[in-house]
């Protein structure tokens, strides 16, 4: 640590007994606070220390919130790592107070456009892509393939064109097709077959013999000459060519699309963290939950989700939703996930990961009372089971589990244009389909990858920076990157993650 630096803590909320240390490095054991705090150990950087002398079994309280009881006497100054704390029981969910609280509707906010594409349906995308869709993962090998040969022969004869990308993914046979739980993957490829920013063009690959059928994939209106079978071509090359050929017929099309003045309106914006750490709840969470409110302000649609990363602090949620039916869905989704992770005989404890904790965070509450500040002050006016498209606007929380690559689909599925993903720890992750802005949490990230994070929220942290200055930061970002005009580090190294389905139904 640079010793000519000030000790510094952030203490979130007056009923807090524990403050996470901001000092780049860590403080060792004497550091002085001008409160009179003293360190009696080495606490590591985003890691809590006492403010009190804490008693066996008392209650651990960050963001006003119990995170946990203490192991054993833990005295004033001391590191409290993750052994010290014992996790507690997580919030009831049968008796949680629904839309008691509902936030007033803020300032209508005016004035703010992006420029993207006007699709037939009257929707809006912010990329001008051709999509290749697939109902079987067999099929996946000729596809990937064929996008090759698109890319090198077809798309430079299309600048229009932003780029082509292929719906691989590991689903459609050996699968229970009928099973119940088989509407989740099947809905969410049905759904991002219809991406905004794939043009309305649907193009289908299927092999012929497996039980999603393709036909499943199609939307209302489509034509079955939207799907091409492979074992009814003429050997590999004939697959090829066969691929290319529908392929162009698309691109003709998309290559005529240009971008417009469009409202904020109709603009879906995705929230998403991954790599969290203890900053995360205090400086990039909290300022894009202030971009969310603008956002919100202005018409859009702003998706937040992670049911692991939100059941912790559910009843703090439950307060804000429009109404009781929104309240008994996001209790629904609660529900559906406890009970998926007890038939895989674990809890949510499962989710926090060894970087998680490596940063700060001693267990799931603690990171779920840190992951809500993404969705701001708005009320919540919908609740989406997964890979469902919402039907209003206004902040929605859309299930998801926490995986980064998973959650990415899920939010594709219900026409994410934009994804905002915090990050205290650090992640490569990116999507094809949406661009995602990725947001530091501390400065020392922002330092370690300058060519990796789009906006750095670190300077909250020292005071050098406001929550607010930095959620308009973000918000102009978003409406750059919608418009084409900015292009987030993940697209310009073409960092792009495969799809990754959730598949709760068995697998045969």
């Amino acid at each position: 640590m640079n010793t000519t630096e000030e000790p510094r803590y952030i203490k979130v909320h007056p009923a807090d007994n524990v403050a996470i240390i901001v000092n780049k490095g860590g403080l060792p054991a004497g550091a002085h606070f001008s409160c009179g705090l003293e360190l009696k150990e080495h606490v590591p950087q985003g890691h809590k220390a006492a403010l009190i002398d804490l008693a066996q079994n008392q209650a651990i309280i960050r963001y006003g919130e119990v995170i946990g009881y203490a192991v054993r006497p833990i005295p004033k100054g001391s590191w409290i790592e993750e052994s010290l704390v014992d996790m507690p029981e997580p919030p009831a969910l049968d008796d949680l107070p629904l839309g008691n609280k509902v936030p007033p509707a803020l300032p209508p906010l005016t004035g703010y456009t992006f420029e993207g594409y006007r699709n037939p349906n009257g929707t809006v995308a912010t990329r001008n892509l051709l999509g290749i869709s697939t109902s079987v993962q067999c099929v996946a090998g000729v596809v990937d393939y064929a996008v090759k040969k698109i890319k090198a022969e077809l798309l430079p004869q299309y600048p229009n064109v932003d780029d082509v990308v292929a719906l691989t993914h590991n689903y459609g046979c050996g699968v229970a097709i009928r099973a119940p739980e088989a509407a989740v993957p099947i809905r969410t490829l049905r759904n991002l077959a219809i991406h905004p920013n794939f043009g309305g063009e649907v193009m289908i690959v299927g092999l012929g013999c497996e039980k999603l059928i393709p036909e499943r994939l199609l939307p209302p209106g489509a034509a079955k000459t939207d799907i091409l079978m492979l074992q009814d071509q003429q050997g590999f090359g004939g697959m090829v060519q066969a691929i290319l050929n529908m392929a162009e017929a698309r691109l003709i099309k998309l290559n005529q699309r240009h971008r417009i003045t469009c409202s904020v309106a109709e603009l879906t914006v995705g929230l998403q963290c991954g790599g969290s750490d203890a900053f995360s709840g205090v400086t990039a969470n909290p300022a894009v939950g202030y971009a969310a409110d603008l956002l919100v302000r202005a018409g859009a649609t702003v998706m937040f989700s992670e049911v692991t990363e939100v059941r912790d602090a559910v009843h703090l949620l439950t307060p804000r939703v429009a109404d009781e039916k929104t309240g008994q869905a996001l209790i629904r989704e609660m529900k559906y996930y406890d009970r998926y992770l007890s038939l895989g005989e674990v809890d949510r404890s499962a989710n926090t990961a060894p970087g998680n904790k490596k940063g700060g965070l001693a267990n799931i509450v603690e990171k779920a009372l840190g992951s809500i500040a993404k969705s701001g002050s708005s009320p919540i006016v919908e609740v989406l089971a997964p890979g469902e498209k919402p039907a209003k606007r206004g902040l929605i929380y859309a299930a998801t589990p926490a995986s980064d690559f998973i959650c990415g689909t899920l939010q594709l599925a219900s026409g994410m244009h934009v994804q905002v993903f915090t990050t205290g720890r650090g992640t490569p992750y990116g999507l094809a389909m949406a661009p995602v802005i990725k947001v530091s949490t501390r400065d020392a990230l922002t330092e370690q990858w300058p060519d990796l994070i789009d906006i750095n929220t670190g300077p909250i942290a020292t005071g050098k920076a406001t929550i607010e200055e930095a959620g308009w930061e973000i918000f102009r970002f978003i409406l750059e990157v919608a418009s084409g005009r900015k292009k987030t580090w993940a697209d310009h190294w073409g960092l792009h993650n495969d799809l990754c389905l959730f598949n709760p139904a068995p697998v045969t």
